[in-house]
């Protein structure tokens, strides 16, 4: 990783200065983000972090102070050309052409690991990591709050897969509860076999709402209810059938789903699988006198002397998502042993976890330390132009939708060979980035205007950047080597920009490793893109990559055949083409691995 060379060259100076071990200095130095003011360097070093006392006992003018008088004792080097001061802060530039070159030497080199194959990774020990997300409730269309759930655990699945972790993906179905003793009951009142073949999931939820307002009416519906699940939790075989067709006509629905947001799963389980598991977790409550019961029956756990009793059993001895959840926990600790276990739910369910938590520690389960709840706030205001109740697949059809009608009303629209599947990925593009670029627990508010949109910050920009890109090398080819290019020809103020940028991916996928947000990444992405446009524009190409190639040879000939400067003005443009092909080379390459780590499949023309 380029970034690494650099940061380890200017430790090796502090360390000489500071006589502190160079590998201490390294995660003090960071690369400069690229902003439209001057850049007041390449790299900089926080000299708080080296002070002796808590810098928090120091005055600003204290820090400056030592900013100074550190500068003034380091040196430029082969590496350093120049070393100035800003805000508690020493500043590094890097040699231009040494700068430019390795960047591009190890955007190539390393090709989907660079960034990953950085210091800031490398003494990162390899974990197993579990990460459940997604979880719908089966009998029910996949509603659009499972959307950010499924695209947030995809991410970090992709994240630490790409950093070398061992990941296993969980869908932990919601196919348990009393819900499906409404659902059973109901079927047998307002079921239709004819329907459910026809269009399973919706007729199911049809009849779900039908049962829900009938027992509300109805208190003998809602004993019916109670009944059906207690059958079905003792396995009777009637009630289990019926619930079994349920659950495969689901899953054979959701798949599709899936399928079209790009996301895969190493396991599906659900909490039905927890059913008799419960008994134990019960049992285990019980025998170490955590567990006690109510008057009508009710099993319930104190956590706290003072605080509210947290029920864990029904009156009827059937079990709770509380109780199923504690049991599959248990579980999956004692079949995968992970490091972590990541459960990716919206932060309604924060007090949920806290309790499954604590009790797991009641119970004496040290390693409840390795679970972790990752919590995302609500999305408002998302419906289709029709208004209705939204369900996942209204809005990726939406999406598909709006992305078309765009498409035919845009001038600069390219024929593609499959246009559903480019549309598709153009419109999941749109729905993650608008819901990556905040942070995970806060709620947004949604508009199909803003996400839609071809330019600003919107994924439909960073899709059309990445095709602008592609499309460019489809014109004048691709280059092998960066060994070939001279660098001297990318010293423009826009090509050091992108160079510069490219420079700060590691730490950008770091900080996004370190606390699972993925907007660092979406930022960047957008940055790169509107980077990558500014130059797209000042730094044309003409000609393909072995048609300037096959130039540049015969013309060198020809001149140094003559007794010339072979460095002719033709040859000068023949030159410095090449090497801007092989700069937006290097940014296209860049911009697809991000966009895949947020679960987005880059389109090659739009």
């Amino acid at each position: 990783m380029a970034a690494c060379r650099f940061r380890r060259s200017i430790a090796a100076q502090l360390s000489r200065v500071l006589e502190v071990p160079s590998e201490n200095l390294v995660k003090s130095i960071s690369a400069v983000p690229v902003s439209k003011k001057r850049q007041s360097g390449d790299f900089q070093f926080f000299v708080s972090s080296v002070l002796n006392a808590n810098s928090n006992n120091y005055s600003r003018s204290d820090i400056q102070l030592q900013t100074e008088r550190l500068a003034e004792k380091l040196k430029c080097d082969t590496v350093v050309k120049e070393i100035s001061t800003g805000e508690g802060t020493v500043n590094f530039t890097i040699d231009r052409e040494l700068l430019v070159k390795t960047v591009l030497q190890h955007v190539f080199e390393d090709g989907s690991q660079y960034g990953i194959r950085s210091e800031l990774f490398s003494k990162l020990p390899k974990r197993k990591i579990l990460v459940e997300f997604s979880s719908p409730n089966i009998a029910k269309k996949f509603h659009v709050g499972h959307l950010r759930s499924t695209i947030i655990g995809n991410f970090i699945a992709n994240l630490n897969e790409a950093i070398g972790h061992q990941v296993t993906r969980i869908n932990y179905l919601g196919d348990w509860g009393m819900q499906f003793g409404l659902l059973g009951a109901g079927f047998q009142w307002f079921g239709s076999e004819e329907k459910l073949k026809s269009n399973p999931l919706q007729h199911l939820f049809e009849v779900y709402v039908q049962v829900n307002k009938a027992s509300a009416e109805d208190e003998n519906i809602k004993k019916l209810a109670q009944d059906f699940f207690r059958k079905l939790e003792a396995r009777e075989e009637q009630e289990v059938s019926l619930w079994q067709h349920f659950r495969d006509v689901s899953i054979e629905e959701y798949v599709q789903i899936y399928k079209r947001l790009g996301v895969c799963f190493d396991e599906y389980s659900g909490e039905s699988f927890y059913q008799e598991k419960c008994q134990e977790v019960l049992k285990m409550l019980d025998r170490k006198g955590f567990l006690k019961k109510t008057e009508e029956g009710t099993g319930i756990v104190y956590l706290s002397e003072k605080g509210d009793p947290c029920t864990v059993m029904r009156s009827d001895g059937t079990s709770l998502y509380l109780t199923r959840d504690l049991a599959a926990a248990i579980d999956r600790m004692n079949k995968y042993n992970p490091d972590t276990m990541i459960y990716v739910t919206d932060k309604s369910q924060t007090p949920h976890f806290q309790q499954m938590f604590q009790i797991l520690k009641l119970l004496g389960y040290e390693w409840m330390e390795r679970c972790q709840h990752v919590p995302f706030g609500r999305v408002q205001g998302m419906k289709t132009r029709k208004g209705e109740v939204v369900f996942l697949e209204d809005v990726l059809d939406e999406a598909c939708s709006m992305v078309l009608e765009k498409r035919a009303s845009s001038k600069t629209t390219k024929e593609v060979d499959n246009t559903l599947e480019t549309i598709e990925r153009i419109g999941l593009a749109a729905l993650i980035i608008q819901d990556f670029r905040g942070l995970l627990s806060s709620d947004y508010q949604f508009s199909w205007e803003r996400v839609l949109q071809s330019r600003g910050d919107t994924g439909v920009f960073i899709q059309y950047t990445h095709a602008r890109l592609h499309s460019l090398e489809e014109v004048c080819g691709t280059v092998s080597q960066v060994s070939h290019i001279n660098t001297t020809f990318l010293q423009d103020p826009q090509a050091i920009s992108l160079i510069q940028h490219l420079l700060r991916y590691d730490e950008v996928l770091y900080q996004s490793s370190q606390d699972l947000q993925p907007k660092h990444i979406v930022s960047y992405l957008l940055t790169l893109s509107h980077l990558a446009a500014a130059a797209h524009k000042m730094l044309p190409v003409k000609g393909s990559v072995p048609e300037l190639a096959e130039r540049q040879k015969k013309r060198d000939t020809e001149r140094q055949h003559a007794g010339r400067n072979p460095h002719s003005d033709e040859n000068y443009q023949l030159c410095m083409w090449l090497a801007r092909i092989c700069l937006f080379q290097a940014v296209r390459s860049v911009l697809a691995n991000g966009m895949k780590l947020l679960g987005i499949t880059p389109v090659n023309k739009m």
